[in-house]
């Protein structure tokens, strides 16, 4: 069993022993040390935190354990059932609330779940929060509320729609240039809450015809829900025999997007950014911020059209503090993680379709076209599996010290430039492996040198 406590949340395996994986007295632990968190940091008499989660197989169990609990703990919830990541955070701030907890394990196997931590901004909470919050979850720092100071629940079961209409609300989306296009658009949400909105939203931005794989929010994830081209086949073939346009798969919370080119080939998880930052710098010049493992596509579009592009840490908090810091019009990661600060200071899939779709209506270009406009470089994305033993830390170090004649960068992990190529390795904050991820204008070349850092990475782990 896994529990892994992090700047990304709380997440877990469900079952087995309490501390092992996210068993429900782990929720309440966790859920308990965050109401705590937020009374400890407001002189307010009443709280509100909004709950939201995906279509999981746990994820009504894990509701009503959290629910409860906050209310034990006195604060009032705002229960959004199924829902996505960004609207949980988007209806934060629209109702005011001093914080949310989204309950999804995002790319992860049905088997996950977890507590993603707002604050009152609708942001992920700091890595400084959450150490504070860790704290207090280890100590059973926690009060709970008397009988006459419960507090409520209210339901609120059409944020999805109000997320969408905020979309529609942006000055860059364009609903008529996306109709006047008459889109063919294939979707594959996973059996997750993608399923209730993108339907919804195309429908909303002008698209007819859709075809739909996937769409049923029942949990049952059919194939490895993390969108990488190896879990895509199905779609791909669907969009070549039906002829549709393009091809969007989402994550089960609904904050990644990857899209699949008319011809059936992938547009890639790393250019979903680069495409939406092209369109938005089109009319708005501005900067950009992405994070060390991205692309350096972005970097070169940011440039050509005149801003300045930053590199952060790993992890979306981190993302957000940079675009903060230098005013960027957009971020995001190369995940398929698009942060438009106009609408919301989150990954967002639903901001990302309705910009994509502007874009590529007003290029008149086909998918593949778009794609093939847009430097083209070679990610090679790689994990080795961690053993309760591995010093990751360790390993870590000693990479550094065999590459010391290189530039390396050790802001998060350990990041190793080659001239115009690089390699980036790190531990995960959501699962125990070690990412590492390579770039250059040659796949070949990307994948070659990932496998010499693993080799070395084996041979460490041996020793």
């Amino acid at each position: 069993m896994t529990l892994i406590k992090s700047i990304s949340g709380i997440r877990g395996i469900i079952g087995g022993k309490a501390g092992d994986g996210l068993t429900p007295l782990d929720v309440v632990k966790f859920t308990s040390a965050y109401a705590q968190f937020l009374k400890n940091h407001s002189d307010k008499k009443a709280l509100t935190v909004v709950v939201g989660r995906d279509a999981r197989i746990s994820g009504e169990m894990v509701n009503r354990l959290v629910t409860g609990t906050l209310i034990g703990s006195g604060i009032d919830v705002i229960d959004l059932g199924l829902s996505t990541t960004p609207t949980v955070e988007v209806a934060v701030t629209a109702e005011k609330a001093d914080g949310g907890i989204i309950l999804t394990a995002s790319h992860n196997p049905k088997q996950w779940n977890a507590l993603k931590l707002l604050n009152d901004k609708g942001e992920f909470i700091s890595g400084e929060d959450g150490a504070e919050l860790l704290e207090i979850a280890e100590n059973e720092a926690f009060n709970f509320a008397e009988v006459d100071k419960l507090g409520t629940i209210t339901t609120i079961d059409d944020y999805i729609e109000r997320h969408i209409q905020m979309v529609l609300d942006l000055p860059l989306v364009d609903v008529e240039v996306i109709r006047k296009a008459n889109f063919h658009v294939a979707i594959d949400c996973v059996n997750s809450t993608g399923g209730i909105v993108l339907p919804n939203l195309l429908k909303a931005l002008g698209v007819e015809k859709v075809t739909e794989l996937y769409c049923e929010p029942t949990g049952q994830f059919p194939h490895n829900p993390e969108p990488l081209p190896e879990h895509l086949t199905e779609l791909s073939s669907v969009i070549k025999k039906s002829k549709a346009d393009v091809g969007f798969v989402v994550d089960p919370d609904v904050d990644r997007l990857a899209m699949v080119c008319e011809d059936g080939e992938m547009f890639g998880e790393e250019y979903t950014l680069v495409a939406v930052a092209d369109y938005v710098l089109s009319q708005k010049k501005g900067n950009t911020v992405s994070n060390l493992s991205s692309t350096r596509a972005l970097r070169d579009v940011t440039e050509k059209a005149g801003g300045t592009y930053k590199a952060s840490a790993v992890g979306e908090v981190n993302v957000v503090t940079m675009m903060k810091e230098t005013n960027a019009v957009i971020g995001g990661e190369g995940n398929g993680g698009i942060i438009y600060p106009e609408l919301h200071y989150g990954r967002d899939a639903l901001v990302g379709i309705a910009l994509f779709l502007t874009h590529l209506a007003k290029t008149g270009k086909t998918a593949s076209q778009l794609r093939a406009s847009y430097p083209s470089y070679f990610i090679s994305k790689n994990k080795i599996a961690l053993t309760p033993e591995t010093d990751v830390d360790g390993i870590l170090v000693a990479i550094e010290k065999k590459y010391k004649s290189q530039p390396v960068n050790t802001i998060d992990g350990v990041k190793i430039e080659f001239d115009k190529e690089w390699v980036h390795l790190r531990k995960s904050n959501t699962e125990p492996i070690i990412r590492i991820y390579s770039e250059s204008e040659n796949e070949s070349t990307a994948e070659n040198l990932a496998n010499k850092i693993i080799e070395d990475i084996k041979e460490l782990m041996k020793a």
